[in-house]
């Protein structure tokens, strides 16, 4: 069975990096809806399974392109908060991991730091970090919808 807590951990770093250039007033409503929608969505598992690895890694490129524009209004910032939630709860009932919610959490503490980065130092800074969550969410869900790839089967040499 697959891990939940590395999509899980970009996924809670790419809504700390979008909601830096929101409204400092949006923050705690954010984290909130977060956790309520995590919370919801731990509690009533997807009929899916394998689909929401997938939604998860694009979830994680939708939320960090969040953190390459400029200002993020407080309801782009509401509806990202939910939709990272949704997809978190998600991914915890289907690896039947809950605490790994708990474990990923301290990556929202990039919050502050990357919003006085965007005052301080450079937005640049914050677009970079953006850019690279983007390329490795679309390098995860690239790998993950590819058939098998040399490696994973027996060698004509063996």
């Amino acid at each position: 069975m697959r891990s939940a807590l590395p999509p899980l951990l970009l996924l809670y770093a790419a809504l700390a990096l979008s909601l830096a250039s929101a409204p400092r007033r949006a923050w705690w409503l954010c984290l909130g809806l977060v956790i309520l929608a995590a919370g919801v969505a731990a509690t009533y598992p997807p009929p899916w399974h394998d689909g929401v690895f997938v939604g998860c890694w694009i979830s994680v490129a939708v939320t960090a392109a969040g953190g390459l524009v400029c200002r993020t209004d407080r309801h782009l910032a509401w509806g990202l908060a939910v939709n990272t939630g949704l997809w978190s709860g998600a991914l915890a009932a289907v690896t039947d991991a809950p605490l790994d919610l708990l474990a990923a959490l301290p990556a929202l503490a990039l919050l502050p730091a990357a919003a006085w980065a965007m005052r301080h130092l450079s937005f640049p800074a914050v677009r970079v970090m953006s850019s690279w969550l983007v390329a490795m969410a679309v390098l995860a869900v690239t790998l993950a919808c590819l058939p098998v790839t040399p490696g994973y089967l027996p060698d004509h040499l063996e």
